[in-house]
């Protein structure tokens, strides 16, 4: 037993490192990729402080703030989406499904009817506009999926999720046509999923959510491990099922709106990840955890580069890539569990 533990550990590490190579190889590549060409050697002589002033103002204050983005904000959906599938005991579940980036969406629509902008310090307010519909999204959805008898209930989770994501949509969509022209345009932009424009003050809003939570999600692994044993085995071995189910569930509505509010409403990433780092890690959540947030990261920025690559100088915006990839995703595992 011990013999077998020790390769799957060794499994998941080995898995670990290949994704930060992978992670590493997008991100070069990534550095490199636009209109003025930066090759990778090159891209380490201006990291180091060398290259011209074109150089070092493509990479410092247009490419490295965005890159940094979208890497954190796809470790965060990664793992988000990997505590929400552990909670509700559902490959189907994700942020977006459930209906927190909906409710990010209309906490972003609040933040900039009254703001009118996303540069400067007012930016680091944010995460807590889009947390605050979060967890108020979160709060609605457990009132209505609880259950007095069995209480919360994880199918019930994400039925409910469905529905009060597309009414909070209708909300959102009904606020924004009030905007005016300018704040309208770029409001359609983030809901497309676009991360153009971002610069260090989002890479420091959205660090310290990812930085302090993620951790944290990867210290409930235990926990998440015994939801997929079910509820009465859960709480037979002495967890405080609907406790942590909760706790479980403020830390996925945190982390998965804090990066929402700085990349756009992404879906499907949530999705995914956890699917191919748990074929690739195993199931355990210790194992497949740090597996799912290198693989949104390498899923976010490849998708990015490519929408700001392909259709050069017209820029896709990474959500609509994500999309392109994450819905033929989601057919098949609809598909798959129907079988």
């Amino acid at each position: 037993m011990r013999h077998v533990e020790k390769r799957r550990t060794f499994k998941a590490v080995a898995v670990c490192l290949l994704l930060l190579l992978t992670s590493l190889i997008v991100i070069m590549i990534s550095l490199n990729t636009g209109t003025i060409r930066i090759s990778p050697l090159e891209v380490f002589h201006v990291l180091f402080g060398g290259g011209t002033e074109t150089e070092q103002l493509v990479l410092f204050e247009y490419r490295l703030p965005r890159i940094l983005v979208t890497m954190l904000a796809g470790i965060g959906l990664g793992t988000a989406g990997a505590v929400l599938q552990g909670i509700s005991r559902n490959s189907l579940a994700d942020p977006g499904i459930l209906g927190l980036n909906a409710g990010a969406a209309f906490g972003l629509i609040v933040f900039v009817s009254f703001f009118r902008t996303m540069e400067g310090p007012a930016a680091l307010l944010i995460p807590l506009f889009t947390f605050a519909a979060g967890v108020l999204t979160a709060v609605v959805i457990v009132l209505l999926a609880y259950d007095r008898f069995k209480g919360l209930v994880p199918i019930r989770l994400l039925l409910v999720g469905i529905a009060i994501e597309a009414g909070i949509s209708a909300v959102t969509l009904f606020l924004s046509l009030r905007l005016d022209e300018d704040t309208y345009s770029f409001t359609a932009r983030w809901l497309a999923g676009s991360v153009w424009g971002r610069d260090w003050i989002h890479v420091w809003a959205l660090l310290p959510w990812i930085v302090i939570l993620v951790p944290l999600c990867y210290a409930r692994s235990r926990t998440l491990d015994l939801f997929t044993l079910g509820d009465e085995m859960a709480s037979g071995v002495g967890s405080l099922v609907n406790r942590s189910r909760i706790v479980l569930l403020m830390l996925a509505v945190a982390v998965s709106c804090a990066s929402v509010a700085m990349t756009g409403s992404i879906g499907f990433i949530g999705l995914i990840a956890p699917h191919i780092a748990r074929r690739l890690a195993g199931p355990r959540h210790a194992h497949f955890l740090p597996a799912s947030a290198l693989t949104g990261l390498v899923i976010l920025v490849t998708a990015d580069t490519v929408g700001r690559s392909i259709f050069m100088p017209n820029a896709v915006p990474a959500g609509v890539v994500v999309a392109a990839i994450g819905g033929p995703y989601f057919l098949y595992l609809l598909l798959k569990t129907k079988s």
